[in-house]
């Protein structure tokens, strides 16, 4: 898969597990809810890792948590 898939599966993991939608991670993080939408539809080729960070702010996670899943695996991902 590519990165910006794997991506878009772990925001909606995170977002499952802490019931919160995606407006409401845009209010906490202050990400716009365009962005949060286009980065869970994979709309962007690559995610800057501001947004990232930002996400993770508002999901009160660390960017270590974030990448922390077997969809960041190198065998999962195209080169």
């Amino acid at each position: 898969m590519k990165l910006n898939e794997a991506v878009s599966k772990r925001l909606v993991e995170l977002l499952s597990n802490s019931n919160m939608t995606q407006y409401q991670l845009s209010m906490k993080s202050g990400v716009p809810k365009s962005t949060v939408g286009n980065v869970v539809n994979c709309q962007y080729e690559s995610v800057k890792l501001r947004i990232i960070h930002e996400l993770c702010q508002g999901l009160q996670i660390n960017v270590s948590e974030f990448f922390d899943s077997q969809l960041f695996n190198e065998d999962n991902l195209e080169p």
